[in-house]
């Protein structure tokens, strides 16, 4: 005899299981409409949930207009320098070699002396902004670019800040940024995921899938990894095309698929993980014509290939052009495997190669949005987890011209979407070691990227085990100086 799991309860423990799930069930807006009517005056969860559930993909409105619609994080996964970059420190080359005056912040290495940049800054654009040598094409758009010198974060550990830059806390399971935007915004896509990860490789980078992951979100929110090593379509998106059958016999077949595990849901009541699956079923079918044409580069004419760059990671931030060209919400580029920019040695010889990577793709990124008339709703945001020590790391006492992590204060770019360009906001210390000026923590950063996207980050949240979650956590201000 075959039971669900909600005759399974009425049955046990003289049906006394089904008062808690009762109290479930109100905050899903699955009870009869005498209970709705009490979920709808309690912040009407049900009834959103309810609409989502229809369909969870469908674009929706925002708390309030919008000056974005949707997101591309350029992630420099490992920690940028930013004293080698964005944030020019002349006293730390000046005191080169000597010892930090003060007490030593706590690193998670051995620090030694100071070691100045070896890289020069000079000033570009009409804004003046300083950027270093590493980085000529991107100084040359640095007008489009807010510049915050002033971020922090909570920890100089890769893998928890990690989680707090991507997932908005550190110590909890919680969704990704795409994912709480996808559930928040929908996507205006519905023959695309609303969240794509692009990454060469696959996708093996620090806290791996964890880093898109929709935690207690419904799993269609979960960010879809595409490994970009391999340009070649087929390679880029296995079984995108169907070798046996297309057109209408395999919509015949995909719809009868459809019935069947739809029936099969019906059986067994609300199960959010079978839902899933079955929607990921018709995305795929959607997804073969429309995949197709928006992560196939090739289509791209030549000069756009030229202007973007060779380089993977160039192929990865034209890529994302096209997609949220096409109405994807978020997309995410990662710059590598592993953790590229964690320079703990060889500052001098990592940088200049890392830089050459992304370079010239960052500014044709934001100079082909721009052309397009994209950049207004784009935002693009380019930053690491955290940033790099003033200091040389020590090995063994001795240094290899390299730099821990800091989490103190560190660099992030950001773009396009009403955000005010060509300025530069906050400051580190002479050394580059704290924030010390208009500070901003990723909670900020996150709460005022939401803004932006029309979402007011204390209301856009989901319920879960009894509590209220949001992207925030229970932090977070929106920074209006940076809203042009």
């Amino acid at each position: 005899m075959h039971i669900n799991r909600r005759q399974m309860l009425q049955r046990s423990g003289m049906g006394l299981a089904t008062i808690g799930l009762a109290g479930v069930l109100a905050d899903d807006g699955l009870l009869a409409e005498e209970s709705t009517l009490s979920a709808a005056s309690t912040h009407n969860h049900g009834a959103t949930r309810a609409r989502r559930q229809e369909d969870p993909m469908a674009a929706r409105p925002p708390h309030f207009p919008a000056q974005a619609r949707q997101v591309i994080h350029v992630f420099l996964n490992g920690g940028l320098s930013h004293v080698d970059t964005f944030d020019p420190k002349p006293e730390l080359s000046r005191l080169d070699g000597q010892p930090l005056p003060g007490d030593l912040p706590k690193t998670e290495f051995r620090a030694g002396a100071l070691m100045g940049s070896l890289f020069k800054f000079a000033k570009y654009g009409q804004s003046g902004i300083e950027v270093s040598e590493l980085f000529p094409k991107v100084g040359g758009v640095i007008d489009e670019f807010c510049v915050i010198r002033s971020m922090h974060a909570d920890v100089p550990i890769h893998e928890r800040s990690l989680m707090l830059m991507n997932c908005g806390t550190d110590v909890q399971f919680t969704p990704s940024m795409g994912s709480w935007l996808t559930y928040g915004l929908g996507s205006e896509n519905q023959n695309l995921p609303g969240f794509v990860v692009l990454c060469p490789g696959k996708g093996d980078v620090v806290k791996g899938a964890e880093n898109w992951r929709s935690a207690f979100l419904p799993p269609i929110y979960q960010g879809t990894l595409v490994g970009t090593s391999d340009r070649r379509l087929e390679k880029l998106l296995a079984n995108i095309r169907n070798p046996r059958i297309a057109g209408e016999p395999q919509r015949r077949q995909v719809d009868l698929l459809q019935a069947l595990n739809l029936r099969h849901l019906a059986e067994r009541g609300e199960d959010e993980q079978l839902e899933a699956r079955i929607q990921s079923y018709e995305m795929a079918y959607r997804m073969q014509a429309a995949a197709a044409d928006a992560f196939d580069i090739s289509r791209e004419p030549k000069h756009m290939h030229d202007m973007y760059g060779e380089s993977v990671q160039c192929k990865q931030l034209l890529m994302a052009r096209r997609l949220v060209e096409r109405g994807v919400r978020f997309v995410q580029v990662w710059h590598g495997s592993g953790q590229p920019w964690d320079n703990h040695q060889r500052i001098n010889r990592a940088l200049p190669r890392l830089a050459g990577e992304c370079d010239q793709g960052i500014a044709a990124l934001i100079f082909d949005l721009r052309q397009r008339g994209m950049l207004d709703e784009t935002l693009v945001l380019v930053t690491g987890e955290f940033g790099r020590t003033p200091t040389v790391q020590l090995f063994d006492d001795q240094g290899r011209n390299g730099r821990d992590h800091n989490s103190y204060g560190f660099t992030s770019l950001i773009a396009g979407g009403g955000v005010r360009g060509g300025m530069v906001y906050g400051a580190t210390d002479d050394f580059g070691f704290h924030s010390v000026e208009n500070k901003v923590h990723v909670h900020d950063l996150h709460a005022t990227m939401l803004h932006q996207l029309g979402l007011d980050h204390k209301r856009l949240t989901y319920r879960y085990s009894g509590r209220d979650f949001r992207f925030t956590d229970i932090h977070g201000h929106v920074v209006e100086e940076l809203i042009g």
